[in-house]
Parts: structure tokens; C-alpha cells; sequence
């Protein structure tokens, strides 16, 4: 097939509207996908997969770390102050069980993180263990591997790193498991119901369900199928835990977990979910801390590849006292207002909520520095700062994305048009285990003017393989 041919293919075999919500109205009629299509997938060296490889060992590492620093602050072992800022604006209930002994070791078993390649390397600047995307990147992956593209953790290693991960949890080799997704996370709802449909063949009953329709009972968790009661095995949490009130049955999921009646992933532990921990990795008070629970090499390592971020924390500092690594006209920064004067050179740095918040997913509440006019700028650090008490806000470095050029197909004009643009790299990694596996990669090229870099209708979305030799 030449180019246009393989993204006709493409388009042909992804089921209409595809398993990506992006604005409709915006595409072309005869094509079945909200994003642009590409004759090939991103590519990488074989360095840059080397580094993937290496990356999820590293962030299994640190999740196993910021559990312990969590544990260890809230018992006066470490600084309390973490703790405090990792509970900030959560239900006491919810911090509680959180807490409790019987899932003290309980750590997400899906790790994706997003990360932007630089003209320096790789910088990440999220983690998310309640990622979307699942679904619609393995879809991707059989799509390009069918145009005999070696995707990264082939055409099904999504799937078989899902499949593998809950049996791992379930310690069962044909483990009964209900994908729970709620109203609010429903724009992910066909790709999760694809997801599970493509999990039976492999031997792993799993459904995408409404959480309504989770049967409780004192034994355990139950769906209704067929006209056929199953009992869960595994339940997997696709919904947000600062929406729990609005979810029904949380409370029934929650004390079947607390009875050990089903295994619930990701846990209900919020702390885990807050970008202010990438802030904690660069705190030189806690540098004692990582260095005892990491190796110094995967310390040097992260802090590398982790911007540097900063808790957006309104309270007074004494006199003598300054921002750590925080310079506005290399003056040290002691007063989170010196930023509203910066430059826009000096802007070049991000404001996003930290987590807990139906602004901390998407790029929703974000606020790019350099991209806004000051005084815009000055009304979101007055934004974030007056936030802190409910839901506390994080700075960070911004880094500039390299350029890179990839073709796609025009459904308007029938022509191959190459794009310049910046790419976010989505790894997706299955804890099996014990052990983070790479199982494909999503790559989203967005138009070189754009600052966020997130999946829209004119992205190209593709999968990624290495570059043959």
C-alpha cells in the first residue's frame, strides 16, 4: 500500500467516531476517527525504547517510594508536612481508609505517565494511574501491526499486560473482572467496553459496567450476566476519587474491599494521585529520604527527567528563607508574588492543580505562563494560592517539545500533508507481579503552536515502533 491507501485502511477499520472522544463536528464525514491519521507509526531508536524499558522499573520505584514517605509522615517518622500536604482538601473518611494496615503495600498497578521529548531528552511531566487510553492505543497497535509495522509490545501487548496484570492481582488464571466506569469518566466509555470485549478472548471475563450495576452482597461484589450471577474477582476503579459522592455504590465497593471480599485497583489512596510528589522528589529536605529508598543512579536518574516543581503553598516564609531553585531575575524567589513581575521569558513555567480535582485530568486548569498575557498570569498564581486550602496547586518548569515532521491524510483535500509538530509520549506500563512490563507506547503529535499537548481532532495519534536499522 502507498501512504494514502494504509490511512484509508486505517480509517476503514476503526469503528466510526473510534474509541477517541474528540469534537466530531470538526471532522470530515467519511472519516470514522476525531484525530489525524498516519501511513506510519511514531518512531523510535532503539536507545530511546532501551530508556522506556528502563523507565518503568525506576517509577515502580518511586510509587513504592511515596507510599512509604506517606506512611512514614503521617507517623512523625518523616516531615509531617508531607502528609498534610498530600491530605490537603480530602474527605477525612476517605484519607482514613486510605491509611488502613490491610492495603499498606497496595500501589497502582497501571503506571502512565506523559512525557515530552525535548531537544535535551525525555522530560516527564505527569503520572497517572487512572489513565484513559487503555483501550484506544491497543486498538491502534492491532490497526498498524495489520500494515506489518513491530509496534512496541506488539499488535496485543496492551492487552495481554491487562490480562496478565489482573490475574496477577486475582491470583487466578481465569479471574471474573468488572471495568467500573463512571458517568463522569463516560467520554472513555467505548473504548473500556472494547477493552473487556477484547479480554474474554484472552480468557479473562471482564466487563465494562456502570457502577450501578455492581450487585452487593456480605460475600463479595457481583454482576449480573446473562441472567447468570458471577462473583468479581477484580474490580477496576476507572473513575476519579475526588467524584466519589456522585458515584453510586462507592461505599459498598469500598467495604467489600476492606473485607477482602474483591481486590480493587487502583487503590483508594488519593495521596497517590497528587503531582505534588513530583515537587517532593526535588525537596532537598527529603533528599535523605529518596536516597535511602532508591538507588542513587535511579534518584539521578528521576530528577533528571522530573521537572522541577514546587507546591504552590500561600503561607508567609520568614525573611531569611527562599523557594528552593526558584530565581526571577537570578534573584531568589521568597514570595510567590515576585513571579507576577517575571518576564515572559521568565514565565516559562506551568500552573496545574495538583489532584483531587475535576480540573487535575485533561489539560483542564492548566495555565502556561509564557502563552498568557501578565496579568492573566498574575490571576492564576491569585487562583492557585487562594485554592490551597481545597485543592492545592503545583508549579513547574515548562520544556519546549522538539519539532518533528509526520504526514497524514487530508479527508478534504485527498492529499498527504506533512505536519510540524511536538509530540507527548504515553508508555503504559501493567504491574505483574511485582514488576512493571512496557506494553505499548501512544504517541500524540499536536501542531507545533500548540503549548498543551493533548489529544484533539488535529493531533496525529499513532502508536510507536522502533526505527528498523
Amino acid at each position: 500500500m502507498d501512504s494514502k491507501e494504509k490511512c484509508l485502511f486505517i480509517n476503514s477499520t476503526t469503528p466510526k467516531g473510534g474509541l477517541f472522544t474528540g469534537k466530531r463536528e470538526e471532522t470530515h464525514p467519511d472519516c470514522n476517527t476525531s484525530w489525524r491519521i498516519s501511513p506510519e507509526p511514531f518512531w523510535l531508536l532503539p536507545e530511546e525504547l532501551e530508556w522506556f524499558e528502563e523507565l518503568g522499573r525506576h517509577l515502580y520505584t518511586f510509587y513504592r517510594a511515596c507510599n512509604t514517605l506517606y506512611s512514614q509522615s503521617y507517623r512523625g517518622i518523616q516531615p509531617t508536612w508531607v502528609a498534610e500536604y498530600l491530605d490537603r482538601g480530602k474527605p477525612e473518611e476517605l484519607i482514613s481508609y486510605g491509611r488502613m494496615n490491610r492495603f499498606k503495600s497496595h500501589l497502582p498497578m497501571v503506571i502512565r505517565p506523559d512525557i515530552i521529548l525535548t531537544d535535551d531528552g525525555m522530560i516527564i511531566t505527569e503520572l497517572d494511574s487512572v489513565p484513559g487510553g487503555i483501550g484506544f492505543t491497543s486498538n491502534l497497535a492491532q490497526q498498524y501491526a495489520q500494515l506489518n509495522y513491530d509496534i512496541v509490545g506488539c499488535a496485543n501487548g496492551i492487552l495481554r499486560g491487562f490480562a496478565e496484570m489482573m490475574r496477577s492481582l486475582a491470583q487466578n488464571e481465569m479471574p471474573n473482572v468488572a471495568i467500573v466506569v463512571s458517568d463522569e469518566s463516560a467520554d472513555y466509555w467505548d473504548e473500556m467496553v472494547w477493552l473487556s470485549g477484547e479480554l474474554r478472548r484472552l480468557c479473562v471475563a471482564a466487563y465494562t459496567v456502570k457502577p450501578r450495576e455492581i450487585i452487593f452482597t456480605e460475600d463479595g461484589l457481583w454482576l449480573e450476566i446473562r441472567g447468570n450471577q458471577i462473583r468479581i474477582d477484580v474490580l477496576y476503579r476507572f473513575f476519579e476519587l475526588f467524584d466519589l459522592k456522585n458515584i453510586p455504590k462507592t461505599e459498598l465497593i469500598m467495604y467489600s474491599a476492606k473485607k477482602r471480599n474483591v481486590v480493587v485497583t487502583p487503590p483508594f489512596k488519593t495521596q497517590l494521585e497528587e503531582k505534588s510528589l513530583l515537587a517532593m522528589l526535588h525537596h532537598p529536605a527529603l533528599k535523605s529520604f529518596w536516597l535511602k529508598e532508591m538507588d542513587e543512579d535511579v534518584y539521578d536518574f528521576l530528577k533528571a527527567v522530573i521537572p522541577k516543581s514546587w507546591i504552590l503553598d500561600p503561607r508567609e516564609l520568614p525573611p531569611h528563607a527562599v523557594i528552593p531553585d526558584l530565581y526571577i531575575a537570578d534573584n531568589h524567589v521568597n514570595n510567590w508574588n515576585q513571579l507576577t513581575t517575571a518576564s515572559q521569558k521568565e514565565r516559562e513555567l506551568v500552573i496545574k492543580p495538583s489532584g483531587f480535582s475535576e480540573l487535575a485530568w485533561g489539560s483542564h486548569g492548566v495555565s502556561i505562563g509564557h502563552d498568557i498575557s501578565s496579568d492573566d498570569w498574575g490571576a492564576a498564581i491569585e487562583n492557585a494560592l487562594s485554592s490551597f486550602e481545597q485543592t492545592p496547586y503545583i508549579l513547574q518548569k515548562f520544556h519546549k517539545g522538539k519539532i518533528f515532521l509526520m504526514d497524514y491524510y487530508d479527508f478534504y483535500t485527498d492529499t498527504m500533508v506533512r505536519m510540524s509538530g511536538r509530540v507527548r509520549l504515553c508508555p503504559y506500563y501493567f504491574v505483574i507481579n511485582g514488576k512493571p512490563r512496557l506494553s505499548g507506547i501512544l504517541a500524540t503529535i499536536c501542531p507545533a503552536d500548540k503549548k498543551i499537548l493533548h489529544g484533539m481532532v488535529d493531533a496525529i495519534m499513532a502508536p510507536c515502533a522502533v526505527l528498523p536499522d
